[in-house]
């Protein structure tokens, strides 16, 4: 590590003497697609359901409907569900927690439904704020005892007590409701709104499975074990773009553990590295400075940092060795780029609107082709190679 930050010191140093901007990053919308107010999914792991429903409310507008903001918390109340039943099926051995994945939410409208976000608040045990660490342990603390009871089968009680549980944070999800005038269920309004599950599509990238082929994905959140379309980077990054350039935004799926991941800078960018550059002279130079100061200067972003250029076989590296995991889901409504022509893809992320760009962020090219584990889009916002290889009729 020593030998690895001064290099990164000395790159930027090298790029300010070649004149680049030293103000910072200045973007420039190149695409940006309408969408509905930045979400805040506040203290809960439900980044899946708050990013996954921007993206509905977006593909509503794309479809001519009028602004409709929905309710997240109706889909994490029925996923809780589904979860805590595969849970108890898999003797405790499945995934469970607060974490999920953009198809949960399709799951839920085609079994259910959606709601609107004024008709099921999910707000029901004295907070103002949605806060889930109680919830999450009482629900855990229970299925626990239900699954190591002494009684060596399940009760007909067991599953009537959690949903009782959920009713009593959550609130009961409405059978029927009133909104704009006129009466509803949740599978009524989904139907009358135009959002049919069948037509989004989940991909990934990874090459210990073959492409183009349909693959269960291997990450907790998928803990619905569902499938996956898997293309090589340059192809689904082409199906990103390609999207975006038709109209049709992209639910994200991703790592934002890196240290050049900054959401109040409203940046994320995977800066160069590159030791053997550097002579032994100037590695014992700047070793002589306090890690934590090079660390700063690094990552002050007061101009514009080059990046690694990533490869398939460096996405298959840190995801075999942990290093990017399925961190949150964020939706990408755009692309822009930098002063020196860079591409980034404007994203909006669901921890409120406090940063400089009020809760959007620029994720430059080379991030995203390494930090990305999947997406959803509209089937239809394939280029139309990419559908005919993959088999998907429109």
């Amino acid at each position: 590590m020593r030998l690895i930050i001064p290099i990164v010191l000395f790159t930027l140093l090298q790029i300010n003497a070649l004149g680049q901007n030293e103000t910072g990053y200045q973007f420039e919308a190149v695409k940006k697609l309408e969408t509905s107010p930045v979400k805040d999914q506040q203290r809960t792991g439900t980044c899946w359901s708050y990013a996954t429903t921007s993206f509905l409310e977006t593909e509503l507008i794309r479809m001519g409907k009028p602004e409709v903001i929905l309710s997240p918390m109706f889909f994490v109340r029925h996923t809780y569900t589904d979860r805590i039943d595969r849970y108890i099926r898999f003797h405790g051995t499945n995934n469970f927690g607060q974490g999920g994945q953009a198809h949960n939410v399709m799951d839920v409208i085609a079994r259910l439904g959606m709601v609107p976000e004024s008709v099921y608040s999910g707000l029901n045990y004295g907070e103002d704020r949605h806060v889930h660490s109680e919830l999450e342990s009482v629900l855990r603390g229970m299925i626990d005892a239900v699954i190591k009871n002494r009684n060596r089968r399940l009760s007909t009680a067991w599953q009537p007590a959690i949903e009782g549980v959920l009713d009593t944070y959550l609130g009961q999800t409405p059978a029927t409701f009133s909104f704009n005038g006129k009466e509803y269920t949740p599978a009524t309004f989904a139907k009358e709104m135009g959002i049919d599950p069948d037509n989004y599509i989940e991909l990934t990238s990874y090459s210990h499975h073959p492409y183009f082929e349909k693959i269960v994905l291997e990450i907790p959140d998928n803990w619905a074990h569902k499938g996956y379309y898997n293309l090589p980077i340059d192809e689904l990054m082409e199906v990103m773009n390609h999207a975006i350039d038709k109209g049709y935004s992209v639910c994200w799926d991703g790592d934002v553990s890196e240290k050049g991941f900054v959401h109040g800078k409203g940046l994320a960018v995977m800066p160069l590295v590159k030791v053997e550059e550097m002579k032994d002279s100037e590695q014992a130079k700047w070793a002589e400075v306090p890690n934590d100061k090079l660390m700063d200067e690094i990552y002050s972003f007061k101009s514009v940092v080059p990046e690694i250029e990533v490869t398939q076989e460096l996405r298959q590296e840190t995801f075999d060795n942990y290093v990017t995991t399925d961190d949150h889901l964020m939706h990408i409504i755009g692309i822009s780029k930098d002063q020196n022509g860079t591409p980034y893809y404007i994203t909006k992320n669901s921890w409120g609107t406090n940063n400089v760009y009020e809760g959007y962020l620029h994720m430059s090219e080379q991030f995203v082709r390494k930090k990305t584990v999947a997406i959803m889009v509209h089937k239809d916002a394939l280029p139309k190679a990419t559908a005919r290889n993959l088999g998907i009729k429109r």
